[in-house]
């Protein structure tokens, strides 16, 4: 799993693996990137910044600290 920030876009990029994209759904700040069997591959948060705010205090916190180390 690979965490990566575009702070200028302030989208968070979380890659899942590294298996092909076919097709993305978006719902609200999320959009999902699947592989032709259906398997999430990518997921781009957008608005990160407020995203993180709200839900950092629900994430575990060994969770929490590699996602803030990569933004």
């Amino acid at each position: 799993m690979n965490f990566k920030y575009n702070q200028e876009d302030d989208i968070l990029m979380i890659e899942l693996n590294n298996k092909s994209i076919d097709y993305a759904e978006q719902s609200s700040n999320l959009i999902v990137h699947y592989s032709p069997q259906r398997e999430a591959v990518l997921l781009e948060v957008l608005a990160a910044s407020e995203f993180l705010k709200g839900a950092s205090a629900s994430l575990p916190k060994n969770i929490k600290e590699k996602v803030l180390q990569a933004v």
